[in-house]
């Protein structure tokens, strides 16, 4: 079967950034709803045609992946609104009370900084601004569920980060 919207397709991958450094890899295959919100709207253009066995590597720009950095969507917060055990990297969905009022709600904030009365927080992609390539291989295409298709998703969403899902 080839890969056609609606499909689940079960792919591994690695991702590097234009250096040559790896920042993710699955050896193990993952299924991905091809036609739902699992893959970037590029790669499922890629993938469609391709049958199990098939390599493909695509170089994705960074308003092909995960767009450009935007530093409109830095905040500095106050330490208080935020616990205790806060570290570099841990993630937020949404800001916590006492933070900007107008900030986007649908985002995962991202810690960047911590300082004794602030946080910095990055509500962009942590790949964004970075041009990518990626290597994958198809091993099955299977016909999508009813429900994977109602939920528009597989499962997995490693090439999305959403909240709310």
């Amino acid at each position: 079967m080839k890969i056609t919207p609606p499909c689940v397709a079960s792919l591994s991958w690695t991702l590097k950034d234009t250096m040559g450094d790896v920042l993710d890899a699955s050896d193990e295959p993952v299924e991905f709803l091809v036609g739902g919100r699992d893959l970037l709207a590029s790669i499922e253009q890629a993938l469609v045609g391709l049958s199990p066995g098939d390599r493909i590597d695509l170089h994705l720009e960074p308003k092909d992946a995960f767009g450009d950095f935007d530093d409109q969507l830095i905040y500095l917060e106050p330490r208080s609104a935020f616990p205790a055990e806060l570290a570099v990297g841990m993630a937020f969905e949404g800001l916590p009370p006492g933070c900007t009022p107008d900030a986007p709600r649908d985002r995962l904030y991202f810690v960047s900084e911590i300082y004794p009365d602030h946080v910095v927080l990055d509500a962009n992609h942590p790949l964004a601004g970075m041009a990518l390539r990626l290597s994958m291989r198809v091993h099955d295409v299977r016909e999508a569920t009813v429900d994977e298709v109602g939920r528009g998703s597989a499962g997995s969403g490693f090439f999305q980060v959403r909240v709310g899902d």
